[in-house]
């Protein structure tokens, strides 16, 4: 059977291919339970009902062809060897699931294992399936593990102990959250650090400081951490609380009970009625619809508002809302395991001795709403934790910044060089004791734990001494960091949710940071991974342009100039009032369309009246109003601006089409729908009016020109003219055409269809043949030009991402034509690329081979024209440096105008070559080549495959990445990716509440990234870089005093300063550094979007600027040091008095400490406000006040040191020459720099200055390109999210509510317009499994007459 291209799934399991035939033995019981559960993300144990009953049990005894080969001699019953395919095939299969997915056909009916998923009552069977080929199945996919469940049975279910319907996402409770939350802080490395400080301190023989100089801090961190954590878990118990509350009503002994979701437990048979949110997976069983069907909202599940259609089995759809047929229903259903696979589901439902396969279309998943449906029941199979719902929110996975493990491995690197100066003073302290130490014991006596012998006794001091300056050293490494970080992100987060210029007024939603702990992170993003729908675009369809009878409608042109205008606010659309049926939502702007429609030009209602006939939409009346349902929002799109231009589509009978034309009935006689799929990419009616047959056709503009008659060249030419405009501006494209039919001509091709649908033998070839007998010979009518609405800014928004050297990857389930053309819509595919390279192979060999044409693509492009695959840069400020960047090029490498590069190569892939590119030996290739593109878009890709991407350049190419989506299909890449962002403002929050970041749109992550993100990225790195520093200068102090202390661990400074140095005395300064400093404003941030370019290489902290901060410290310690020792040594003041006694000597350093670290930040210090004033300049007053207060009324050991030093004018003078020998140089480095070879971010800043200077806005401004650029392409902008299958349901009647009349005037009977609709499918037999709409109801499409009919199609 041949394969349909666009509907696969994703099957996840493992194998293990044998190394002989001996050992082709399937693996132990227990093991193949294990890796079941696994594999299908659930949870094993008690869940797991073992089961011997095989899902292929509905199969074979439906008359179908059996789903494994006959058992021979060799292979008695089928065993794996003999039955399995080829080593070849084995050998692609068993490469691809190193990656544990397989892609199956679901149109093959699932050859292997999968029961069809559109059973009929002639589809049930009362007798198993032939043992061998269930044998078969079970040994080769292994189904020992599978949910067994019995419909109103709760002790049967029980038994298995499967999960209920509460929810739980908090990670504490009262009583745990204490120990809980202090053993998750105490797992820290640097608080387990300052835990263990604290016990030393605690000890008097080794600790010259007191426990509170660690004690505060320490306490204070696991405070804010813990109020934190508190507030965040707080959150998740409230929103826990909300869901589990809800009402549903659950039958209980035949009737109905208010049950709250929590009591949920599956076998539960659950009422649902309209508008409601379903509570938990379900499978359906009967529906207020006819035949059972059902329309649901997934935005909650993938983004998605357009309804999507579910069908029960129509056995079950017989009980209707009879409470006590219902309660007393005790169907048995066999079904796989939970997981996270939103698109699969395979099970059976065993009942009254009968079996029917079960499939995805027949289950309604928690998170959807049920929509126009006034009511349904459904049986529940997975609850609470196991729903595909929570399966794909999973566990969030501890996220951590690359700034946060570099600091790891530097706190690291300073406890060594900590222990490494303590081993050096042990070492001193004994020679020093040892040899002049003992003999001044009288003066300074040794402990009574010391011996009294001088070997052992300088060892035991030396011993001690080694601990007691590990405590007066531990300010190198101070926990007040770990509290000065945790601030900063905190108060940034709050700057990001403060953003009003990421306020989305209509939604009334903003921009909201989620977690506190990843802000920096934001500054270096390199890859950004992004879904579509709702993401990208607003799944809206807009009627935008088209082109009529050579003539082109839609723009606004100026009666002068004769050019086309810009929509603007203040644009006046047309006024439609006159029509009674038109919509006030509905824009048209091109009054000339509109009085073509009134002077009844031929060919304009030609037009029209194929927009209002050709489709498959379905009219409803609410409150009086006229509404449509349509499958697609493509068909709605066109059908709802034939409505508004008076072309108003009424009603529809499996056999008619009523239209309004100007007012005017209309009734068309429905002969036949050759429906829509994405081979034949176009769709057909066959309608009689009058007596006259016409054949009325849309579809792609390369199919439909192939089979136009060959007199109409001038329209042809004219037309894709008008084609060529509309792909350029990214609208999505149909061309419409149509063809006069006579009755001899229809009845015989009627009789040679039938024939055709009904053949054994080559029945697609022979189908195709028949529709192109008839598609043929039209007429072109024009084109239709749909708007796939984007996201307001998201072109702009890319083009800015791309110019900061950002590489984005659209991943999305859609197919891929719209994908291609909502590609150049946003401006991620241009006409100016060399190549749209397309890797769309079904085999490993086919992918390898079209990954390495486009490894050689790119190679010829590079050595002919010189273009790299990175992005474009688009007249920018830029800095011209390769992928090997240094600090040197930053510095110096930067250049006012770079000229517009063209060219590149963009890729696209689908889902199922997407498998064999992921695998471990292809996915090096794919990845090289993915990379050197400049845009990647992957089309048709399951939730697990977008992870699996994200996951593939984290780990090879070590870049920070950026997921950003809006359903729960989008959960796995957000928490794979270093960032996660979730699109609010929409009714599916899943993304968000898996997010680290919320944004009500896409276009604020341009703001969120090269505002924020680098501001945070700057302060930071600025932040630990002064940090350091000033560290460093203070805590080295100790190191040097050792050597005029006999290394005796005596402080140099006062201990009430040492507590209150990283407290009190510089704590504001660089807070204030770390949470409101800034380069370049916002404007000159977005304006400028190379100047994000340094996060990409952690240019602004590495190692490399850690060693310069801690060098700059070690000089800084020395001068300050070494100047006033040198000063005060043996120094006499002018009346007598000594000055070097060692309280003095440490005020006085402390004093030039505190002035030079605050001169220090505010050179440091790039954008001035009052509060930076305040912090600064107050941190000196503070110094003092606190110095005087702490030593003058608590009565300090260091009372009137300073006082005395300072009425001294050697404490001046020693001051200023300190300062000075420290600064100058600073300014001198920097003022050289800035001047010789200023930064981008110098330029920049430079500019802004003078801008500041001049009061008036700058002209130099980079070019933003227009969100709809008009050009021309030579590409086609076919696009059409149509599926095959509700041609088929509306020409079997199966979708209607109403039957049609008997006097209507197109009475034939029904079995007539059956078997035309029936067997309209080109590429597969009738029962096509995979489609979503039509599922169980088609299988009685065909005509009684017809034997075997339903057998065979």
């Amino acid at each position: 059977m041949e394969e349909d291209e666009d509907s696969f799934e994703l099957e996840v399991f493992e194998v293990d291919e044998p190394a002989t035939p001996d050992e082709a033995r399937p693996p132990p019981r227990r093991h193949r339970r294990r890796r079941r559960a696994r594999s299908f993300g659930g949870s094993g144990g008690p869940q797991r009902s073992r089961s011997s009953v095989s899902v292929c049990s509905s199969s074979t005894a439906r008359g179908d062809q059996p789903l494994v080969p006959p058992a021979t001699p060799e292979t008695p019953g089928g065993p794996p060897d003999a039955a399995r395919p080829s080593s070849t095939f084995r050998s692609s299969l068993l490469s691809v699931l190193g990656k544990l997915v397989v892609w199956k056909s679901s149109s093959s009916a699932s050859a292997r294992h999968r029961a069809p998923s559109t059973p009929s009552p002639s589809s049930a069977t009362e007798q198993p399936p032939p043992q061998d080929s269930c044998e078969y199945l079970r040994g080769f996919l292994t189904f020992e593990t599978e949910r067994r469940i019995r419909a109103n049975d709760r002790e049967f279910n029980a038994q298995f102990h499967y999960a209920n319907n509460y929810i739980k996402t908090s990670k504490y409770s009262v009583l745990t959250f204490l120990p809980l939350n202090l053993f998750e802080q105490f797992q820290r490395l640097a608080n387990f650090y300052f835990l263990c400080l604290l016990v030393l301190q605690m000890i008097p023989a080794i600790s010259s400081l007191t426990p509170v100089t660690t004690a505060v801090p320490l306490i204070g961190v696991l405070a804010l951490t813990a109020v934190k954590d508190a507030y965040d878990d707080y959150q998740r118990h409230v929103s826990d609380s909300q869901v589990n509350n809800r009402k549903s009503l659950t039958l209980r002994n035949g009737k109905l009970v208010e049950d709250k979701w929590a009591q949920v437990q599956v076998g539960d048979v659950i009422r649902m009625e309209n508008d409601q949110f379903v509570a938990a997976d379900m499978l359906l069983l009967s529906t207020s619809e006819p035949n059972g069907l059902c329309y649901i909202e997934t935005a909650e599940l993938d983004g998605e508002t357009n309804l999507k259609c579910r069908q029960c089995l129509l056995e079950t759809a017989e009980m209707g809302q009879d409470d006590a047929r219902i309660g007393a229903f005790n169907g048995e259903i066999l079904c796989e395991t939970p997981n996270n696979l939103l698109n699969k589901f395979e099970g059976v439902l065993t009942w009254q001795g009968k079996s029917y396969a079960l499939d995805n279309d027949k289950v309604v998943l928690r998170g959807c709403v049920l929509r126009n449906t006034q009511w349904c029941y459904g049986l529940v199979i997975f609850a609470g934790k196991d729903t595909k719902l929570m399966q794909n929110s999973g566990k969030t996975k501890f996220k951590r910044t690359s700034i946060d493990r570099l600091l790891n491995f530097i706190i690291i690197g300073i406890v060594f060089f900590l222990l490494s100066m303590c081993l050096f003073c042990t070492i001193a302290c004994g020679f020093w004791e040892t040899i002049t130490g003992r003999h001044f014991q009288i003066y300074l006596p040794w402990d009574k734990l010391v011996p009294t012998d001088p070997t052992e006794g300088a060892t035991v001091i030396a011993l001690l001494v080694f601990f007691s300056y590990a405590i007066v050293l531990n300010t190198v490494v101070p926990i007040s960091l770990y509290v000065s970080v945790e601030v900063i992100r905190f108060v940034q987060s709050f700057l990001i949710n403060w953003d009003e210029h990421m306020y989305h007024e209509k939604s009334g939603t903003s921009a909201k940071a989620r977690t506190t702990t990843l802000n920096e992170e934001l500054g270096q993003i390199e890859y950004i991974f992004s879904d579509k729908t709702g993401t990208l675009t607003q799944n809206i369809m807009t009627f935008n342009k088209c082109s009529i009878g050579e003539k082109c409608y839609g723009d606004i042109i100026d009666e002068q100039t004769g050019e086309v205008l810009e929509l603007a606010e203040g644009t006046v659309p047309i006024d439609f009032s006159a029509n009674p049926d038109y919509e006030p939502e509905f824009k048209f702007y091109d009054k000339s369309l509109l009085e073509a429609v009134r002077r009844k030009d031929e060919t304009v209602h030609s037009f029209f009246k194929l927009l209002a006939l050709c489709h498959t939409v379905m009219p409803d009346e609410k409150s009086g109003r006229l509404e449509y349902q349509a499958q697609s929002p493509d068909e709605a799109a066109l059908v709802s601006a034939a409505r508004n231009f008076g072309f108003v589509f009424k009603e529809r009978s499996p056999n008619s089409i009523t239209i309004d034309v100007m007012g005017e009935r209309e009734v068309y006689e429905l002969l036949c729908i050759l429906d829509f799929n994405n081979v034949r990419k176009r769709m057909s009616v066959i309608l009689r009016k009058d007596g006259k047959l016409r054949l009325f056709c849309k579809g792609a503009d390369n199919v439909i020109y192939e089979r136009l008659k060959n007199n109409s060249d001038s329209r042809k030419i004219k037309t894709q003219d008008h084609l060529n405009k509309f792909a350029g501006e990214g609208l999505r494209t149909l061309c419409l055409a149509v063809r006069d039919l006579d009755d001899d001509f229809f009845n015989d091709w009627k009789n040679r269809h039938q024939a055709a649908a009904l053949s054994l033998d080559n029945r697609d070839e022979k189908l195709d043949a028949i529709y192109e007998e008839i598609e043929k010979d039209m007429e072109l009518l024009g084109a239709t030009a749909i708007e796939d609405k984007l996201q307001d800014g998201v072109p702009q928004a890319i083009s800015k991402l791309a110019q900061a050297g950002i590489k984005i990857w659209v991943l999305t389930g859609d197919k891929q034509e719209t994908a291609i053309n909502i590609g150049y819509s946003c401006q991620l595919l241009t006409d100016d690329m060399a190549e749209v390279f397309i890797v769309d192979a079904h085999t490993f060999e086919e992918v390898e081979l079209q990954l390495g044409k486009l490894k050689e693509a790119i190679s010829n492009l590079e050595k002919s024209d010189g273009v790299n695959g990175g992005p474009t840069a688009v007249s920018v400020v830029t800095f011209r440096w390769g992928k090997e960047q240094s600090e040197s090029d930053y510095q110096h490498g930067c250049s006012v105008e770079e000229p517009e590069i063209s060219g590149g190569i963009a890729l696209v892939i689908n889902g199922h070559s997407l498998v064999h590119a992921l695998h471990p030996k292809l996915e090096k290739i794919f990845l090289e080549a993915a990379s050197q593109c400049k845009s990647v878009i992957c089309c048709r890709v399951t939730p697990l495959q977008k992870a699996m991407v994200v996951e593939l350049i984290k780990k090879n190419k070590h870049a920070v990445t950026l997921a950003i989506g809006d359903g729960a299909n989008d959960v796995s890449m957000i928490k794979a990716a270093h960032i996660g962002v979730g699109i609010s403002g929409q009714e599916g929050m899943q993304a968000v509440l898996a997010s680290d970041y919320s944004l009500p749109q896409f276009r604020f992550l341009e703001r969120l990234l090269l505002v924020h993100g680098r501001w945070s990225y700057f302060r930071m790195c600025k932040f630990l870089r002064y940090f350091f520093y000033k560290n460093f200068a203070f805590t080295l102090c100790h190191f040097w005093f050792a050597f005029f202390c006999g290394f005796s661990a005596q402080t140099l400074f006062d201990p009430i300063f040492i507590s209150f140095y990283n407290l009190f005395y510089t704590a504001l300064p660089v807070m204030s550094l770390g949470v409101f400093d800034q380069d370049v404003n916002d404007k000159n941030s977005l304006s400028y979007p190379k100047l994000y370019a340094p996060g990409h290489q952690d240019l602004l902290f590495n190692k490399k600027e850690f060693l310069k901060s801690a060098m700059h410290g070690f000089f800084t310690s020395c001068i300050l040091f070494l100047v006033p020792y040198g000063t005060y040594l043996d120094g006499v003041s002018p009346k007598g008095h000594a000055l070097s006694d060692h309280m003095l000597f440490g005020s006085v350093v402390a004093t030039i400490l505190i002035i030079v670290v605050t001169a220090q930040i505010a050179l440091d210090t790039a954008y001035w406000t009052w509060w930076s004033h305040f912090t600064i300049w107050g941190s000196l007053c503070i110094y003092f006040a606190f110095t005087f207060i702490t030593n003058y009324v608590f009565g300090g050991s260091y009372v009137g040191s300073l006082s005395k030093a300072m009425i001294e004018p050697t404490f001046w003078f020693t001051t200023i020459l300190t300062v000075t020998l420290l600064i100058v140089p600073v300014l001198a480095w920097r003022f050289y720099f800035v001047d010789v070879k200023p930064t981008l971010s110098d330029r920049v800043r430079l500019k802004q200055r003078l801008e500041s200077l001049r009061s008036r806005q700058s002209q130099d401004i980079l070019r933003t390109p227009s969100a709809r650029r008009t050009r021309r392409s030579i590409r086609s902008g076919y696009a059409f999210a149509h599926q095959e299958g509700f041609g088929r349901l509306i020409t079997s009647g199966k979708i209607m509510r109403k039957i049609p009349r008997p006097n209507t005037d197109f009475s034939f009977p029904l079995s007539f317009g059956s078997t035309i609709g029936a067997s309209l499918s080109p590429r597969k037999p009738v029962v096509a499994t995979s489609s979503s709409s039509s599922a169980g109801a088609f299988n009685n499409l065909a005509p009684p007459e017809i034997p075997g009919f339903n057998e065979q199609s």
